[in-house]
């Protein structure tokens, strides 16, 4: 199996900067653990629903890397409108 380039990462994540990139190349992953840990990220409770075993090694290493380009919930919230303060 061939490891992962810039042109399989960008491919496979659009949304990914120089320095995710980096990240990603750097674990030393195939592309096939690429594309097992971006499924992991877009729909993990039909992977675990068919019995697939939690992300291990290389492809958890790729999970971690790609999770932090997800929009947390504190960042879907920070448009709220601020509470006003009751005098």
């Amino acid at each position: 199996m061939r490891r992962v380039t810039r042109d399989d990462v960008t491919k496979v994540i659009s949304a990914a900067d120089d320095v995710t990139i980096a990240q990603i190349i750097g674990t030393g992953a195939t592309v096939d653990e690429l594309v097992e840990a971006q499924a992991w990220i877009a729909n993990d409770e039909p992977m675990l629903n068919t019995g697939r075993p939690l992300a291990t090694g290389r492809v958890r290493e790729l999970v971690d890397i790609l999770s932090e380009l997800e929009p947390s919930e504190d960042e879907d919230n920070a448009g709220g409108s601020p509470v006003a303060d009751q005098a």
